[in-house]
């Protein structure tokens, strides 16, 4: 049995490298090109797909997904779940986790890979238990970085806890692209060992390392990996699944993916980022190799994020004292993962130590929060005269944060009874309120101007 892939170029393909600016006409152009392919699976949705649908490209992400799942009968589809934070930056209540599962199932999702930016297992419980309450097939992944704490060992004990919450497959997710090779290779050697699921790597090619770690990892046992239709592989987004075909071509891992229909689609593909590169909205930036992320151990996307706050103080000059800073910030807050929301976090507050003087002198709202308890647990002990300087003598909670959240989807449905026309649009609401009331409103008066006009024929 050969190795499985799951392409990513109509999620976090173009979510890396044009800030998910793929429209549902450009996805739909090359769907049923990928649903001959032969792929295990295709990422499709979640992620930032749903902010993008309803902010920029005035589209409703549920109907994406119909058309989608239309398109491609023969394939599973995929999405991405940031747990109990479902896809926006705070935690939701446990009946809104349930019903955003629900409704993604029954929209057209197979295969829902739910993650905790900080590997807290109590933040994936409502979204596990949801997904097999629907028959969904859910996939735990495991947000990869290095640390005192984040040993291989670390990682072992956490497969095991994943099993035994009732995963049906295992991810490791390298966000930032920093697993390299070798480390790869006793990663999934370990995890082979210790856990009976099937593992799934994700990676970015940002470090120049990913094609060689994907390569180690499958020659370690790993069962799946992500890859991008080449127009959207490479720079910060994943490894080429053209590439990877050839490579692996009449070996004993062999995908035996369609290079007929893989080569129409990318033509196909290629016309289109051709047009997102002459509107200027593929920064060649993204494309480019940037050794520094295994240095720093800092994402792609974080660096470009440091880069513009840093521009817009005219403080550009002091990129490497917050480069350096990065490291210290992460050490005081106990060594969380760098990936959203916590890395977004972690940049902004070295920013401001670095800027302000004076360390923590300057403090954003969510690392207050976080401090609090109120995203989780930290990976490992937060520094205790950090955490007395920026919070005082608020209590910390231990708990499950999502314990104090009461019920929210009858009352969102309450709230916007008068735009919402289905349970969908409720969810809309929940996540994204203030773009996606606006986008509700939009389309309900485009419909009752359609309709008027009708009238005036009849």
């Amino acid at each position: 049995m050969g190795v499985k892939i799951v392409d990513t170029c109509l999620r976090d393909g173009h979510q890396s490298l044009i800030a998910t600016r793929l429209t549902t006409k450009d996805i739909l152009s090359i769907a049923s090109d990928l649903d001959k392919v032969g792929y295990h699976a295709l990422e499709v949705w979640g992620g930032a797909t749903f902010d993008s649908c309803l902010r920029f490209l005035n589209e409703d992400p549920w109907e994406r997904l119909r058309l989608i799942r239309k398109a491609c009968p023969n394939t599973k589809l995929q999405m991405l779940f940031r747990g109990q934070n479902i896809l926006g930056y705070r935690h939701y209540s446990d009946d809104l986790v349930e019903k955003f599962v629900q409704k993604s199932l029954e929209n057209g999702i197979d295969i829902i890979r739910v993650f905790d930016a900080l590997n807290d297992v109590r933040n994936l419980k409502s979204a596990v238990d949801a997904c097999k309450k629907y028959g969904g097939h859910c996939q735990i992944a495991l947000s990869y970085t290095t640390s005192p704490v984040h040993t291989i060992d670390y990682y072992v004990e956490l497969a095991k806890e994943v099993e035994k919450m009732g995963g049906n497959s295992l991810c490791i997710k390298d966000m930032a692209g920093v697993l390299l090779p070798e480390a790869a290779y006793e990663l999934f050697s370990r995890l082979k060992a210790n856990c009976s699921l099937d593992l799934e790597l994700h990676t970015h090619c940002t470090g120049g390392v990913a094609e060689m770690t994907v390569l180690k990892a499958i020659e370690a046992g790993c069962d799946i990996v992500d890859t991008a239709l080449s127009p959207f592989s490479g720079g910060t987004s994943q490894p080429c699944t053209e590439a990877l075909q050839y490579v692996l071509q009449n070996t004993k891992d062999d995908p035996k993916l369609n290079l007929e229909y893989l080569n129409k689609a990318s033509a196909t593909l290629t016309k289109i980022k051709d047009d997102f590169i002459a509107k200027g909205v593929l920064n060649p930036k993204a494309l480019t190799v940037n050794p520094n992320i295994l240095k720093y151990q800092v994402p792609g996307g974080m660096l470009s994020n440091l880069m513009s706050q840093l521009k817009g103080q005219g403080a550009m000059d002091r990129y490497e004292e917050v480069l350096r800073e990065i490291p210290k910030v992460r050490k005081d807050l106990g060594y969380p993962p760098l990936v959203t929301p916590m890395s977004q976090m972690v940049g902004t507050q070295a920013v401001m130590n670095i800027l302000a003087g004076e360390r923590y002198k300057m403090v954003p709202k969510e690392v207050n929060e976080y401090l609090r308890g109120l995203y989780g647990k930290a990976p490992a002990e937060v520094n205790e005269e950090v955490r007395r300087k920026i919070i005082g003598d608020a209590k910390v909670i231990t708990h499950r944060p999502a314990d104090d959240i009461l019920p929210e989807f009858d009352v969102m449905k309450e709230k916007y009874k008068d735009i919402v026309t289905c349970d969908e649009d409720v969810l809309s609401c929940a996540l994204f309120e203030n773009v996606a009331v606006k986008f509700l409103e939009n389309r309900n008066k485009k419909e009752e101007d359609e309709v008027v006009e009708i009238n005036l024929y009849v």
